[in-house]
């Protein structure tokens, strides 16, 4: 599984998340709300330090990761997280990889 941080989502980690060079941005597995993949679940962010890696990747010196105990939310699929301009805020996209 891949993370794909699209350019003008990263401007909206590092102004509104205020995340800086060398910060970690996890992505997890909520229970409450919903998502294209599961009922009832949703992803959630937050930053931390990582502990049990399943996925990361670093763009301009910040690390984007997922645990390898949500990896099943993903089933499969690669997280793309775009910015939606019209709600100023991260769209996140679920991508089967061919």
């Amino acid at each position: 599984m891949n993370i794909f941080i699209h350019p003008q989502a990263l401007s909206w980690f590092k102004q509104e998340v205020e995340v800086k060079s060398g910060e970690f941005v996890r992505f997890f597995a909520r229970y409450g709300g919903s998502s294209p993949l599961h009922d009832s679940f949703s992803l959630g962010l937050t930053k931390e330090e990582p502990i049990e890696v399943g996925a990361m990747q670093e763009y301009d010196d910040v690390i984007f990761f997922i645990e390898q105990k949500d990896l099943w939310f993903f089933d499969g699929h690669d997280l793309h997280v775009h910015y939606n301009e019209k709600l100023d805020e991260p769209e996140y996209k679920y991508v089967k990889p061919e």
